[in-house]
């Protein structure tokens, strides 16, 4: 029974061999796309930057002043309070705390929001990015796209392709 298998397995093994070289001589494309920089030199990208930048430079703005009225009284107490008499100084110290207090709210509440604003614009952007990937993999037959790797030949990155499909897409404004 042994001297029976024996060639079967041969056989087996010989056929498997034959469908692994068919299988690797078919054509696999592969391609990637380095979104950091598509998300950097992409016109939606570009477009998404500028209307974070307008929606919240008035608020940066305006943090930053009151920042350095704080600053300014901090240090105006600290040259004034070896004159002062201890209820005042307590009294200045106490509205200097609350002061920082609401500084330090309004600059996270300002920090939350901005992040979550960029977020939706990466967010859009990426969407748009993933359409458009779609579609170059479709029309040029790609059997997959890479978006993370630790290393991929420079051949296979697409990501120009991509960058120019998408400011064609959306041109800047």
């Amino acid at each position: 029974m042994k001297t029976f298998l024996r060639p079967f397995g041969a056989a087996l093994l010989l056929g498997l061999a034959a469908l692994a070289a068919q299988a690797q001589a078919e054509d696999f494309r592969i391609g990637f796309v380095n979104i950091d920089r598509l998300l950097r030199e992409a016109n939606p990208a570009k477009v998404g930057q500028s209307k974070l930048e307008a929606e919240f430079s008035k608020r940066e703005k305006d943090l930053m002043d009151a920042g350095n009225v704080l600053k300014a009284a901090s240090e105006k107490f600290e040259r004034e309070a070896p004159t002062l008499a201890e209820s005042q100084r307590t009294a200045r110290q106490r509205q200097l705390t609350e002061q920082d207090r609401d500084f330090q709210r309004k600059r996270r509440e300002f920090q939350e929001d901005l992040n979550l604003r960029k977020n939706e614009e990466l967010q859009q952007v990426i969407d748009k990015a993933n359409r458009i990937i779609k579609q170059v993999a479709e029309t040029e037959k790609y059997d997959a796209i890479l978006q993370e790797a630790a290393y991929i030949n420079p051949k296979h990155d697409i990501t120009d392709k991509v960058i120019k499909a998408l400011n064609a897409a959306n041109p800047t404004k």
